[in-house]
């Protein structure tokens, strides 16, 4: 277990905070202690009353809100009644135990976690010191905590997820609003500058692991003209969908230009990870793979994600391998004759039991290629390719006459033209 606590200024923010993301659907109040009233007869002003009830006894106090969360390994399935005894055991042995607040199971990251909302004004109007609480009394009772419950250790974590890098799950992203760009935003900032590749196709091989692209856009383009970039999220199939984010617009500034000086800087530095992956690549050929399937599910217990690249009209043209250990990415030529896709289609398609060319399903873990072509054209070839089931959803969901626009043309109302004043100028003759 890892806990965090932060003294926000201010407590409506803090609540809000978790608040939305129970409209939203990405957490729930799941328990409160020392209130008036349950957690679920209380509405967001009762919840705020209860805090600021206390707060108003004390008017010396800078801050006054006590904002933990409490996170758990993956692997943990903690049911809600126990994340509760968590929770109430933490707060009485950091020294909360008898202030009001609130628990939240949120459920938008990939390892179970909850945040707790409290006060540090005491019914007397004292403020409970929050000095080095984090380092004295919190670290004490999370070690406890571990140990009661039977939950991996935090040490333990570390060491098994050192350098996690989360995918963007494009089902929950609220395309357009704040979540997608902060998703993109968490993904390049763990990629950008800590991955070894020398071209933005190079670039996408890593990304597409974690849902995401990079889109210079059609080469006839104004924006491919401008050297302008923009990311986009995935969906399982590989298809970008939602709205685009300018490169320029995220934090760490990963535009075109900026990915070029990485290209040059990244090719010097590229033969020792070579020789490390192609000791994996001939550790895994050795076990005599039937199929491109069995190598690829073969790497990916070494942590080498294989990507096939294929056209429009689906013919396999390259393949990729991801070393996400050494954090590099190669093309299969670059490593060697054995490792070529020439190779690999002669010696191991042949045994595939799909049989060439590499079937939907076996290709719906490879990064999309980026088509060149009208937007419409590059729908039509995709349809072309899907079952009839398929292909029938998708020309629906397609289909002008199925988008809707909020309110109705006719019923939109016309807005009033003012009317110029007409200032009358009396000149003297």
């Amino acid at each position: 277990m890892v806990a965090n606590i932060t003294i926000p200024h201010s407590l409506i923010e803090t609540l809000n905070y978790n608040e939305k993301k129970v409209q939203k659907g990405a957490a729930q109040c799941i328990g409160e202690r020392n209130c008036l009233l349950d957690h679920d007869n209380m509405n967001f002003y009762q919840k705020l009353a209860q805090f600021e009830n206390r707060n108003v006894l004390n008017d010396r106090a800078a801050t006054k809100t006590l904002h933990v969360s409490l996170n758990f390994d993956p692997s943990e399935k903690i049911p809600i009644a126990q994340l509760v005894d968590i929770a109430e055991t933490y707060m009485q042995k950091i020294g909360f135990g008898g202030q009001p607040y609130l628990i939240y199971q949120h459920h938008d990251a990939g390892h179970p976690h909850m945040h707790i909302v409290s006060t540090t004004i005491k019914e007397d109007g004292s403020r409970i010191n929050t000095h080095n609480i984090g380092r004295n009394q919190s670290e004490k009772a999370r070690k406890e905590i571990e140990s009661d419950f039977n939950l991996v250790k935090a040490e333990n974590q570390k060491r098994q997820y050192p350098n996690e890098i989360k995918p963007v799950d494009a089902e929950k992203v609220q395309y357009g609003k704040s979540e997608t760009k902060r998703s993109i935003t968490n993904v390049l900032n763990a990629v950008v500058t800590k991955y070894n590749y020398t071209s933005l196709p190079e670039l996408n091989a890593i990304l597409k692991q974690f849902n995401v692209m990079a889109d210079r856009g059609q080469e006839d383009g104004i924006m491919f003209k401008n050297k302008g970039l923009l990311y986009r999220i995935l969906n399982n199939e590989g298809i970008a969908i939602g709205v685009p984010i300018k490169a320029s617009s995220i934090n760490n500034k990963p535009t075109l230009e900026k990915l070029e000086t990485h290209f040059e800087k990244n090719k010097t530095t590229r033969d020792t990870f070579k020789q490390k992956l192609k000791t994996i690549l001939d550790e895994a050929l050795q076990q005599n793979p039937g199929s491109i399937a069995q190598l690829k599910q073969t790497l990916s217990t070494k942590q080498v994600f294989t990507a096939i690249r294929q056209n429009a009209e689906g013919r396999i043209y390259g393949i990729t391998f991801v070393d996400n250990k050494n954090r590099t990415v190669f093309n299969g030529s670059e490593i060697g004759k054995l490792c070529s896709i020439s190779h690999l289609q002669s010696q191991l398609l042949k045994n595939d039991a799909a049989g060439p060319p590499i079937s939907e399903k076996e290709t719906t873990d490879t990064p999309a290629p980026i088509l060149k072509t009208h937007p419409v054209k590059k729908h039509k070839q995709l349809l072309e390719t899907r079952p009839p089931a398929t292909t029938a959803f998708l020309e629906q969901l397609m289909s002008p006459t199925q988008q809707f626009d909020s309110v109705p043309f006719q019923l939109m109302k016309k807005k009033k033209r003012k009317k110029r004043k007409q200032y009358v100028i009396n000149r003297r003759e």
